[in-house]
């Protein structure tokens, strides 16, 4: 097929329905079937952008060698304005050409004429060159059996997405966020939703493509002055201060514990660790030397040998992370039932598109998010252990790409997981220290120290949108909606590692980030002339955003708890009464 082959809107669809992984690239449409296996990123990554144009997140997160690459997946182009499909994944639902003309067909006739794929006359059969407009000329063929293929993505159970396809949600489009008295527990969960929907929509420009556009037209203005001012070059003088910072807390940490003082030995152990996950952040997003062998390597060794943490974890889950900022149903950084839920929605018992499973809001579930404001630091307390769990579960179970430059990282990291248990549970915790409790001591004091990073990350999302606006909305109009920056004093920056910028790390994820603080006021600037909102606050006062969302979402679990009981009360009554 030649690379100028201009492909209608009803010709994607059809493809898409049939299988193909299609995303649109600057007016290219890429088929990325063979390539999703090999994609380094992970498969969800390229699952949400199916039917999307995806132009300014590819740019975001591929350097410009890789997205040199990207045309040989090139099956033809669009010469007009793209509309966005809803993903399969995310509970698109796509037509073949069949699908399409019946559809056509009835749209066509009168309501007592209406055609079905099983009726017994004018019914037609498609070569996969036929389109939609030559739809006279095709009613052949009797009973048309119409083969369903699985799309790709797709789910095998039905994902149902809070704005349908093609639906642009406004404060005059009043059924986006419509509220009402509630008189059932699942009322709850949608009149909480709609009322962030509604506040969402006063706060930001409108979702239409064309003032959508716009802002991405803005962004990628911006996105030049910053690739023009050198902000991607690495300050490697920084990461010579990074590495003698944490080079100096593991001496400290090994030096005490020589001396025998298990405490303060543990909390060093912990600080390092701390700032450790910085550098395989950075390394994560290929902000380091901007080479991706490379940069993984540092990663791995860093977060793997060191940290005994799985570097092909984090970015699977980060990527989709990036993509779907904020979205209960998508994104596995706000998944954390039953411990937390930012989200009504997560009341509903939904079903996780990137765990592929049910998060259930159960019996426990409904105990703990009744009170989670004040489980929040002790249970993040305990976050380490369920990042080794993730880990390992991701190494051995091959989660991560099987095929292609990121394959051999599986063993990699496999090897560096074993080193780090070797080196900190077996030679100081078994062999250096001697009764199980000072064991048991040090493991909980280092890693409870962790801590401090957990709130680092979760700050930044927790307190933010969770709305689902559809998908005309734009990627930098997603990103400033539900990411927060916090602000501290520069000489302090080190502490927060660049998560201190995460709104501003969200639109430019490969730039290094000791380079954020420099470019803060070109992005407040552009959230200023476009209209954005960018959300800052200080260390202590996030905290305090994030603790109050909390109690807000635990204040609506024990208004359905109540609601629930109230209805459970009301039937034994009417029970009662009848039974008299």
């Amino acid at each position: 097929m030649s690379n100028t082959k201009i492909l209608s809107r009803s010709e994607i669809e059809h493809r898409i329905s049939q299988g193909d992984a299609i995303v649109i690239f600057e007016n290219s449409v890429l088929r990325m079937n063979k390539w999703i296996k090999y994609h380094p990123g992970g498969d969800k990554a390229v699952h949400h952008l199916v039917g999307r144009d995806a132009t300014d997140e590819m740019i975001a997160y591929h350097c410009d060698e890789t997205q040199a690459t990207f045309k040989k997946w090139k099956i033809g182009e669009i010469n007009y304005k793209w509309l966005n499909f809803l993903p399969p994944i995310q509970g698109g639902k796509f037509r073949s050409f069949e699908e399409q003309k019946w559809e056509k067909l009835n749209s066509e006739k009168p309501p007592r004429e209406k055609l079905t794929p099983s009726s017994s006359s004018e019914d037609f059969k498609l070569s996969s060159s036929t389109e939609p407009s030559d739809v006279e000329d095709v009613l052949i063929n009797p009973k048309p059996e119409i083969q369903h293929k699985k799309m790709s993505g797709e789910q095998e159970v039905i994902i149902t997405p809070k704005i349908p396809q093609g639906f642009i949600p406004s404060l005059s489009t009043k059924e986006a966020y419509e509220r009402k008295v509630i008189k059932d527990p699942s009322d709850v969960i949608d009149d909480y939703d709609n009322l962030k929907v509604e506040q969402d929509l006063k706060s930001i420009p409108s979702l239409d493509y064309k003032t959508q556009q716009l802002l991405s037209d803005e962004y990628n203005k911006l996105h030049d002055v910053i690739i023009e001012g050198g902000f991607y070059q690495c300050p490697y003088w920084e990461y010579a201060k990074e590495a003698s910072r944490i080079g100096t807390l593991f001496g400290i940490a090994f030096f005490l514990l020589y001396k025998r003082w298990l405490f303060t030995s543990a909390v060093f152990m912990g600080l390092a660790w701390q700032q450790l996950v910085f550098i395989a952040h950075d390394a994560g997003h290929i902000s380091i030397t901007h080479h991706y062998q490379v940069d993984n390597i540092i990663g791995m060794v860093v977060a793997s040998f060191i940290g005994g943490l799985s570097l092909g974890w984090w970015k699977r889950n980060h990527n989709v992370h990036h993509l779907i900022t904020n979205d209960p149903v998508h994104d596995p950084d706000i998944q954390h039932l039953p411990f937390f839920a930012v989200s009504t929605r997560l009341f509903g018992n939904i079903y996780s598109t990137y765990y592929e499973k049910f998060l259930w809001f159960d019996e426990f579930a409904k105990k703990l998010i009744p009170i989670q404001e004040y489980m929040y630091y002790p249970i993040l307390c305990f976050g380490r252990f369920n990042l080794y769990r993730l880990s390992w579960q991701h190494v051995l179970m091959g989660e991560g790409p099987r095929h292609g430059k990121a394959a051999w990282f599986r063993y990699f990291e496999l090897a560096g997981l074993i080193f780090f248990n070797y080196w900190f549970f077996y030679l100081i915790c078994y062999k250096t220290l001697e009764t199980t409790s000072q064991r048991l001591v040090y493991i909980l004091v280092s890693h409870i120290t962790t801590m401090i990073v957990h709130v680092q990350i979760t700050l930044s999302h927790f307190a933010m949108s969770t709305s689902d606006l559809g998908v005309s909305e734009s990627f930098v109009s997603r990103q400033m909606r539900t990411t927060m920056d916090v602000d501290c004093p520069a000489w302090f920056d080190f502490f927060h590692g660049g998560l201190q910028f995460q709104a501003i790390h969200h639109l430019f994820p490969r730039i290094p980030r000791h380079n954020f603080r420099k470019i803060q006021p070109l992005v407040i600037g552009f959230c200023e002339k476009v209209g954005l909102k960018y959300s800052i606050y200080g260390f202590v006062d996030g905290n305090g955003v994030v603790i109050d969302r909390l109690a807000d979402i635990a204040k609506q679990a024990r208004i359905m708890r109540d609601c629930t009981k109230a209805m459970k009360k009301e039937a034994i009554e009417e029970g009662k009464y009848f039974d008299i």
